[in-house]
């Protein structure tokens, strides 16, 4: 019986792959999409010679960044012509990425929703450079910019992203009580209750992707979203029950209907309330809920 064995250049790219997906999911928003990406990036990488690469880590994270750009600029053109609200496709992710605090809020749905309004480019950068402390010689080979362009790059986008995050992100604890509060309210149907634990001035982002029910426009204010969620449950004949869950690094609450997962609700929580809700029904994105992926940020 002979033993397995696995070439070098394959074991290099296992030992990265966590890494390289997270790369291409920051920038892409999605998990079918980082995927792809790392597939692209496989065929490239079996073709260069391990031999001729001086520091593969840095060589794949390059193959992935220029895959995914590609594909985030095709992406964006159909993401214009998306039924409805379009939301990042959620993960359920791991402990260890709950427990990196930098990596679950770069991670979140609000997080991703703001680095969705940057250009391919500048969400390249800001990513490999805030979230992965990548140098910006490195990112330049990258993105095929020079150094000087890319600080450039990097300093507007953190500008833009620091204007549109949250003020302060609430720590895991609080989260999981306000939308525990969210849930109770929810299931008694008491409208009180709910209006306590929504911001009067909280926006909520509903994605159908066109298959499932869904606000088309977001909606705002905490009065509009108590009518419209309680109305919309009440045409509901099925059980609805929640669950508690981790997406994205940050708790959140599965929705089941008749004991089948038809949504996963994320949150912004400030001061103790609701302030975002991103609430993900369009089927395609909810098949990497049922299992933990891992994620690497170095």
């Amino acid at each position: 019986m002979t033993e397995h064995t696995t070439d070098p250049a394959t074991e290099v790219f296992v030992a990265h792959r966590n890494l390289l997906f997270t790369v291409a999911y920051e920038m892409l928003g999605s998990a079918a999409d980082a995927e792809d990406v790392l597939q692209e990036t496989w065929l490239r990488w079996v073709r260069v010679g391990l031999e001729r690469v001086d520091d593969p880590r840095a060589y794949l994270v390059r193959i992935t960044t220029r895959q995914s750009l590609n594909r985030l600029r095709a992406v964006k053109r159909r993401r214009e012509s998306y039924v409805g609200q379009w939301l990042p496709e959620p993960l359920l992710t791991t402990p260890d990425v709950a427990e990196d605090v930098e990596l679950a809020e770069s991670m979140s749905m609000a997080m991703m929703l703001v680095l969705e309004s940057l250009t391919p480019t500048e969400r390249a950068v800001f990513v490999l450079r805030e979230v992965f402390d990548v140098e910006y010689d490195e990112i330049a080979e990258a993105v095929g910019k020079s150094p000087g362009a890319v600080r450039q790059i990097a300093h507007r986008a953190r500008r833009h992203v620091g204007a549109r995050r949250p003020r302060r992100t609430a720590s895991a604890s609080e989260a999981r009580a306000a939308l525990e509060s969210f849930r109770r309210a929810v299931e008694t149907g008491n409208p009180q209750d709910l209006l306590d634990v929504l911001a009067p001035d909280v926006v909520a982002l509903s994605d159908g992707g066109g298959v499932k029910r869904a606000a088309l426009r977001p909606v705002v204010g905490a009065e509009k979203l108590v009518r419209f969620w309680l109305g919309g449950s009440a045409k509901v004949e099925e059980t609805i029950t929640w669950e508690p869950t981790v997406v994205n690094g940050s708790p959140a609450l599965a929705v089941y209907v008749g004991g089948e997962l038809d949504g996963v609700m994320a949150a912004r929580v400030e001061d103790a309330r609701i302030t975002g809700i991103y609430f993900v029904r369009n089927p395609e994105k909810l098949t990497h809920l049922a299992a933990g992926t891992p994620l690497a940020p170095r």
